[in-house]
């Protein structure tokens, strides 16, 4: 028969246990490493077709220029111009690829201002890449009928990364008519108010003025570099394109010059309004100015006569029991010989 162990070994065995299961999760704990967080993946959009392929990327972050800067021989300053908002539009020209910064304008509702949004395009053999915050309709808009429409899709990929380019440019240019016709609408409303307010002061009518001034401003000065650009665009990617496009490129700086005229107009008009707004305030301002004049002068008979009634010294009539009626007499003849003179003068 097999001998029971001694109570005092089964004690010392008690004891072992917890104290090696008390290591072993030491151990354990000491040569565990922690798992590393998967790097976040880029956020972007692409469309492929016709061996083209188009890729999208609204605000675009750190993890996305990683991405093109692992995947396309793209010089590292140019995607720093990406992630830059206050870069002037230019090109770039390398072997491989164009460069882009383009800038086009915007309306914000919530602050009532006109402004400039960036847009920075890749152009190689087979791909085109843009960057933008996704704040121009015309651009997002021609993405999603890519991606939804296979025609849409076929008829902008079908000659090339340049031409899907131009079709994105020109979208663009003729989206600022509809900013200009609201900017035309606006001044002439604005010019009915200035006209009809008179010479009554109004500080939200100066307000409208002068947004429209501001606007027109900034809206000129979005456009103006990107004539330059426009008007040489042709000969720069005319490489990426299998097809003859003179004809497109001549619409689409005539469309340009267009703006531009446009631009021209709205801003003599603002001027013009503007002027005409501080000439109406400054005659206002004159004619409170004319009359407080005429009170004064009117005013002042009263003044030098009172005055030297009620000197401490002896004037005629001081004791005189009707001297005040003779003095208030005077002085009213004063100021009836003074207000014909200044009606035979056509002052008033």
């Amino acid at each position: 028969m097999a001998k029971e162990a001694p109570l005092s070994s089964q004690s010392n065995m008690n004891k072992k246990i917890p104290a090696l299961s008390s290591s072993i999760a030491a151990f354990s704990k000491r040569n565990t490493r922690p798992q590393r967080k998967a790097p976040p993946k880029p956020s972007m959009e692409v469309i492929t077709s016709d061996n083209l392929t188009w890729i999208n990327i609204e605000n675009p972050s750190e993890e996305e220029i990683n991405y093109l800067a692992e995947n396309y021989p793209f010089h590292p300053l140019d995607l720093d111009d990406t992630m830059s908002r206050r870069q002037r539009p230019k090109i770039d020209t390398y072997k491989d690829y164009l460069f882009y910064v383009l800038h086009f304008p915007k309306y914000r509702k919530d602050e009532l201002v006109l402004s400039s949004s960036q847009v920075s395009v890749f152009i190689g053999e087979n791909y085109l890449i843009t960057l933008h915050s996704g704040d121009l309709k015309p651009l997002t808009k021609l993405f999603r009928e890519c991606q939804i429409d296979e025609e849409a899709r076929a008829e902008h990929f079908e000659f090339g990364s340049g031409y899907l380019f131009y079709n994105i440019i020109d979208r663009l240019v003729d989206y600022c008519q509809p900013i200009i016709d609201k900017m035309m609408d606006n001044l002439d409303n604005v010019e009915v108010e200035v006209f009809n307010a008179g010479t009554k002061s109004n500080q939200s009518l100066l307000k409208k003025v002068s947004y429209l001034r501001r606007d027109t401003i900034s809206f000129r000065r979005t456009m103006w570099p990107m004539r330059a650009l426009i008007n040489g665009m042709e000969a720069r990617i005319s490489k990426y394109i299998s097809k003859n496009m003179s004809a497109y490129f001549g619409d689409l700086i005539d469309h340009m010059d267009r703006v531009w005229d446009a631009l021209e107009e709205v801003k003599e008009i603002a001027e013009g309004l503007f002027s005409s707004y501080s000439a109406i305030s400054l005659d206002r301002t004159n004619d409170v100015v004319r009359v407080l004049t005429m009170l004064a002068t009117i005013m002042m008979p009263f003044t030098v006569i009172a005055s030297m009634w009620g000197m401490n010294v002896p004037v005629p009539w001081q004791e005189h029991p009707l001297g005040f009626v003779w003095v208030s007499v005077i002085m009213v003849i004063i100021v009836i010989l003074l207000m014909i003179i200044l009606r035979r003068l056509k002052i008033i």
